[in-house]
């Protein structure tokens, strides 16, 4: 059994452009997915956020239309309701990355809020990415790699090939020109080789101990990547 760290926005709400907070947080899936699959398989998990504020999902991501049907909404809420380390959060500030085997970052619009400017994030980001230890990120998640560059602008995420949520992804949720900036945009400004498969459909790429996925079909993907690394 290993212990996998989860980090996650501690936010509900992504600031736009004109100064109005767009309702979010996690995106269900994203959680649920490798959070069913890596405690299925015996391991157990921490979920870690800036502050130990208890993370809030977005409403959207458990509606049918979002979760792909009404069952399996009822079924993504039933696992949030039901797992204990979401209702207990540590504070990310006071994490030891020697505790844990691997650390997954699930998306949603939050981290575009918190994530991508917390500097204990990015330190643990720097930190992972240097021990070699599976780090995965998933669809907004990779904002998160922003808060790693030092005082001369440079992020060691620099080269490492990644994907994330795209901006034609951005657009069909009609949310693109709303938005202050775009995570495609900005992650290419990172100095990071961005690559995309299809819009919605699963896509992971995986650059040494680096996993990523595209968009919240990825997550299931992802974490089975992330098992076979572990096991």
């Amino acid at each position: 059994m290993a212990k996998v760290l989860f980090v996650m926005t501690g936010v509900d709400y992504w600031t736009l452009k004109d100064g109005t907070r767009h309702p979010t947080g996690y995106w269900a899936e994203e959680f649920v997915a490798p959070y069913v699959a890596l405690t299925g398989a015996g391991h157990e998990i921490t979920v870690a956020t800036p502050g130990a504020v208890v993370p809030t999902v977005d409403q959207a991501s458990l509606t049918p239309d979002m979760a792909g049907g009404e069952e399996i909404a009822k079924e993504l809420g039933a696992v949030i309701d039901s797992a204990i380390e979401l209702a207990m959060p540590v504070e990310l500030k006071d994490v030891r990355l020697a505790d844990y085997a691997a650390v997954y970052y699930p998306g949603g619009h939050g981290p575009m809020e918190d994530l991508a400017v917390d500097a204990d994030s990015g330190r643990l980001l720097v930190e992972a990415l240097a021990s070699g230890k599976p780090l995965a990120v998933v669809c907004h998640a990779p904002a998160a790699l922003l808060a790693t560059r030092d005082e001369n602008g440079t992020s060691p995420f620099a080269g490492y090939q990644v994907t994330g949520f795209t901006n034609d992804e951005e657009a069909a949720t009609g949310l693109a020109p709303k938005a202050k900036w775009l995570l495609e945009d900005e992650l290419a400004k990172l100095g990071v080789r961005f690559s995309r498969g299809e819009s919605w459909a699963p896509y992971t790429v995986v650059d040494r101990n680096l996993y990523t996925g595209q968009n919240p079909a990825s997550a299931a993907k992802l974490a089975k990547e992330l098992l076979a690394v572990l096991e």
